[in-house]
């Protein structure tokens, strides 16, 4: 990164001492530079599990541990520990890979993580279940084929975003470039992964030398998510980032980006002072001033935000806690010049356009529908075996959606009948899910995220399957309608800027959110809250037929409950 934001000297930690910030910070300023005391605990042949801080720094290595709480119960009456497992991220900028790089993840996922590979909302592949035991060999395996899981967690800047339908396939290929680009520049740069999974020998140096040089010791006060967005689809959901940049071409090419700031959907039932939030146009900049301007926003985030309550510590809260105004005037200053004005654009939808599409290239791109991002072979459908089968045959590339979906692209016209005669074989072929179907997302939940507390990935194509009869019932089968469903009120589905959203509150209990724009561009209202099936759907019949009955030409779901004060009506 460029030397004109230097992090500030953690010892004296932005005015407050050591003892008085977050517990996390804590753990990160004595942690050896993220090395705490991992390779011990990965030793430790008693305990499938690691000691609680080292599960906390593992994730800056893009680590999770979990455990199955399908048994968790069980295994406590039994005086035993939790069934550990790991969840391993990979960092997958743009969510682009190589065929070799996915006959990598499948022959890891057959081996160390339970014949499944996850997609996730970010464009990337997590693998679950996996072994203390087997992490190394997880990791090192990755390495092979140029992967890896650097800052695919931790408070630092995640996996970068960038819309993943090619409409224009030469200004996609610059943006997803970029993406790239900058992915590689936020890396941290810690010596401490190489050592612990790859087995390097730690080299003596002086502590500023060991310091990581734009993060610091105690790098961000919680994670930063960054996409890229090219109009006028909004896959990425750029309003729910905390850095987005919107691609705006001009006669001659891409020309830079609008910026905005300070998105986020993670929220608690339990903290009325936390919320989600829509992101902020701030300005222009042109597409050479791109890493500046990530620097800028970064440093404003690491050098202002919270590190006393890790509650407010996201981005968002730092721009509503300084003000838009402030926040921006020193982005400004660091980027030593005023923004421009953002420029006009256009955005549609957030959904993926699925089946085989011609890019201008001439080369052809097919979008596989995923239920709930989760790639395992099933009876009749074997679509982990499909997409192997491609990535041997394969020339392309393949793209991960932020919808949790995957796309075979960059096919030659010769090569698209046998790519189609292979997916077929294996059950893969124009599946017909109706339009509901096709822009629903749910996050993984139970039994493997320690923070569920209901079901979503498991749930949701059960509870589609009782929604689409309504849909049908009023003439709404072919109407997109955006939904979401998450295990907790996180919203790793991104649920609040959906038209229809579930949030867990217990098993079988949800709130329900209604109302968000059907591109992302508004968030949704809270309806009604901690309630079951029965009455979401009878909320969701009656809202339905209202729609069908009352909606203007063109008029979405989401925009229908506005105009009619629908959601302004809300009993919680």
């Amino acid at each position: 990164m460029n030397a004109f934001t230097p992090p500030p000297d953690r010892s004296k930690d932005l005015s407050q001492p050591l003892d008085r910030l977050g517990p996390d910070e804590r753990i990160k300023y004595h942690s050896d530079h993220l090395r705490g005391t991992i390779e011990h605990s990965l030793l430790d042949r008693i305990s499938g599990g690691v000691v609680f801080e080292d599960n906390k720094l593992m994730k800056f290595h893009g680590i999770y541990q979990q455990d199955d709480r399908d048994i968790r119960d069980e295994r406590r009456r039994q005086k035993l520990e939790p069934a550990y497992s790991f969840m391993v991220r990979v960092r997958l900028p743009g969510g682009v890979c190589t065929p070799d790089q996915w006959l990598k993840l499948d022959s890891l996922a057959r081996a160390h993580g339970g014949d499944t590979i996850r997609l996730t909302t970010r464009q990337t592949v997590q693998f679950h279940w996996v072994l203390k035991d087997e992490l190394k060999t997880t990791i090192q395996g990755l390495h092979d084929v140029l992967l890896d899981t650097i800052a695919a967690c931790g408070d630092d800047a995640r996996g970068v975003m960038c819309t993943a339908d090619p409409r224009d396939s030469r200004l996609h290929a610059e943006v997803a470039e970029l993406a790239k680009t900058l992915s590689r520049h936020v890396i941290p740069r810690a010596r401490a992964y190489h050592e612990i999974w790859y087995g390097k020998e730690r080299v003596a140096t002086s502590e500023e030398e060991e310091e990581e040089p734009f993060y610091g010791r105690t790098y961000l006060p919680r994670k930063f998510k960054i996409a890229f967005v090219i109009p006028p689809s909004n896959d990425v959901d750029v309003y729910t980032q905390d850095l987005g940049f919107i691609a705006i071409e001009g006669p001659g090419g891409l020309e830079g980006f609008n910026l905005v700031i300070g998105g986020g959907m993670g929220r608690s039932d339990q903290d009325r002072e936390t919320y989600a939030r829509l992101a902020d146009p701030i300005g222009f900049v042109p597409k050479d001033r791109l890493l500046d301007a990530a620097d800028a926003v970064m440093g404003v985030q690491r050098d202002f935000g919270n590190r006393v309550e890790r509650s407010r510590a996201r981005f968002k809260y730092t721009v509503d806690d300084k003000g838009l105004d402030f926040v921006r005037g020193e982005i400004e200053r660091r980027l030593g010049s005023p923004l421009a004005p953002p420029r006009p654009f256009v955005l549609d939808s957030n959904g993926d356009a699925f089946g085989w599409r011609q890019a201008e290239d001439g080369r052809w791109n097919v979008t596989l529908l995923v239920e709930s991002g989760r790639i395992a072979n099933r009876p009749g459908r074997a679509t982990m075996d499909a997409i192997r089968a491609v990535a041997k045959a394969h020339k392309g590339h393949f793209r991960l959606t932020p919808n949790q979906n995957l796309m075979i692209a960059g096919v030659a016209p010769e090569d698209r009948p046998g790519l189609e005669a292979l997916l077929a074989g294996h059950g893969i072929a124009e599946d017909g899910a109706g339009a509901l179907r096709r822009n629903a997302v749910a996050c993984v939940a139970l039994p493997t995220c320690p923070l569920a507390m209901a079901e979503a990935e498991r749930y949701l194509p059960g509870f589609l399957g009782k929604v689409e009869p309504i849909l049908e019932r009023h003439g709404l089968a072919g109407e997109p309608v955006t939904m979401r469903i998450s295990g907790c009120p996180n919203g790793c589905s991104r649920p609040y800027v959906a038209e229809i959203a579930l949030t867990g509150r217990a098993p079988g209990k949800y709130n329900l959110w209604l109302g968000g724009g059907f591109h992302g561009e508004r968030l949704a209202r809270l309806y009604r809250e901690n309630i079951g099936e029965e009455t979401i759907l009878e909320i969701l019949d009656e809202a339905l037929g209202r729609y069908a009955a009352e909606r203007t030409p063109g008029e979405r779901f989401g925009d229908y409950l506005w105009r009619t004060g629908y959601v302004a009506a809300e009993t919680v």
